[in-house]
């Protein structure tokens, strides 16, 4: 947690760096696609190699390696070298760390947790990450107002030092894949075998479509919302790490829930009305008066309060029927799938908020999300059909049960 909220701290603050030294939707777009792409390529090498190889020390690895990369930054901004295109470009070289980083943790957890302690688990997890992300903003934001980028990047590696001390004591469990020991599954072989598993759990694939639908139309907020508050709406970096603190406290509430619930029925069904509710929030938070700050932040903190509790309801299905020796290759190929599609999201969403703006954008996203998001539950109930015979409830969709006990 205390390496999050250094990344948090430092991510916000180049962010805003780049929104006011190029007052660019191109350029954000830009430093987004070159974060995102070696990310999303990475992750599917990544979860063959999290299975094969020590996941401690995969984790020291890339942590130590993130935390080289910002000390990069740190040097560069104390040189005075603070050309944009140069910092896009070593920022992006922390997306390929996290490419590696991401799949492991989420591969760690199930060997850790008993299997019906993951949802609370996983309800906690996004609870403490909500809460850091609360904080993480409103200290930049104040840290931005007292001292130059050069200071404040130093946050990132003593948060990083904090957090390495653990990581070393703690013992991680190894998983042995269970293969004949007569012959040994090559690479290609192992990324196959993570598709073939992902096939034959048509849940998982259901809600990791419509991920990678909403994933796609919730860039340009995400990419583009320093420009709005600064540009559209004349605020600050205090307005803004404002409204990110209301969609964090509504993360964190959203977390709260999921950790003390120890069962989701209709779990499926939750799922989709809780992306429907997510893409309406962004498309009145895109029409909001000018300057109605604390409008816009009650509107995101309604989405943010459901962000934790599908993902959780997604998490903990995925983690409950992939096999442990096989989490990691799966949890790669999930975060690539779901995100495939955002670089070139991102590399198209300035372009087009300079032609249609900002508002336009962000509001034409929420109103597509709406629409596929119905089809996709249309065809869900399609599905669940059986040859002519009464329709089962959407809960009963490709589950063991009646409904989905978590």
């Amino acid at each position: 947690m205390f390496s999050i909220l250094g990344s948090s701290i430092t991510q916000f603050v180049i962010v805003w760096w780049l929104t006011i030294i190029t007052g660019s939707p191109t350029i954000l777009s830009i430093a987004s696609f070159a974060y995102i792409l070696p990310l999303t390529i990475v992750f599917l090498i990544a979860g063959v190699i999290t299975d094969r190889w020590n996941r401690k020390k995969i984790m020291v690895v890339v942590d130590s390696l993130q935390a080289f990369v910002t000390l990069i930054l740190i040097i560069l901004f104390n040189l005075g070298v603070e050309n944009p295109i140069l910092i896009i470009i070593i920022n992006s070289l922390l997306g390929l760390f996290q490419g590696f980083h991401i799949p492991t943790v989420s591969a760690i957890v199930p060997t850790m947790v008993p299997k019906d302690k993951l949802s609370r688990m996983n309800g906690v997890n996004f609870l403490m990450r909500s809460f850091i992300q609360i904080i993480g903003p409103i200290i930049a934001a104040v840290l931005l107002a007292l001292f130059p980028i050069k200071i404040i990047l130093w946050l990132d590696p003593i948060t990083f030092l904090i957090a390495f001390v653990p990581l070393i004591l703690i013992k991680i469990p190894s998983v042995k894949p269970e293969i004949d020991s007569k012959k040994k599954n090559s690479f290609r072989e192992d990324f196959k075998i993570g598709f073939q598993t992902l096939k034959v759990i048509p849940v998982v694939l259901m809600m990791l479509l419509i991920s990678m639908f909403i994933n796609f139309l919730l860039t340009p907020l995400g990419l583009l919302m320093p420009y709005f508050i600064y540009f559209n709406h004349s605020g600050t970096a205090s307005d803004l790490a404002f409204i990110l603190a209301f969609l964090n406290g509504g993360m964190l509430l959203g977390a709260l829930i999921s950790s003390i619930k120890k069962t989701w029925k209709h779990a499926v069904s939750i799922y989709f009305i809780g992306e429907l509710i997510i893409m309406l929030t962004i498309g009145i938070f895109a029409v909001s008066p000018h300057r109605s700050f604390l409008f816009m932040a009650i509107v995101v903190a309604f989405g943010g309060l459901v962000i934790p509790i599908i993902n959780t309801i997604y998490l903990t299905i995925m983690q409950l029927k992939v096999p442990a020796d096989k989490m990691g290759r799966i949890s790669s190929i999930d975060y690539a799938i779901s995100m495939a599609i955002s670089p070139i999201a991102v590399i198209v969403a300035g372009p087009l908020a300079e032609l249609i703006g900002v508002p336009n954008l962000i509001f034409y996203c929420s109103i597509i999300g709406i629409i596929i998001t119905f089809i996709l539950w249309w065809m869900t109930h399609l599905r669940i059909k059986n040859n002519g015979k009464k329709e089962i409830k959407i809960n009963d969709f490709n589950v063991d049960s009646a409904q989905i006990e978590l």
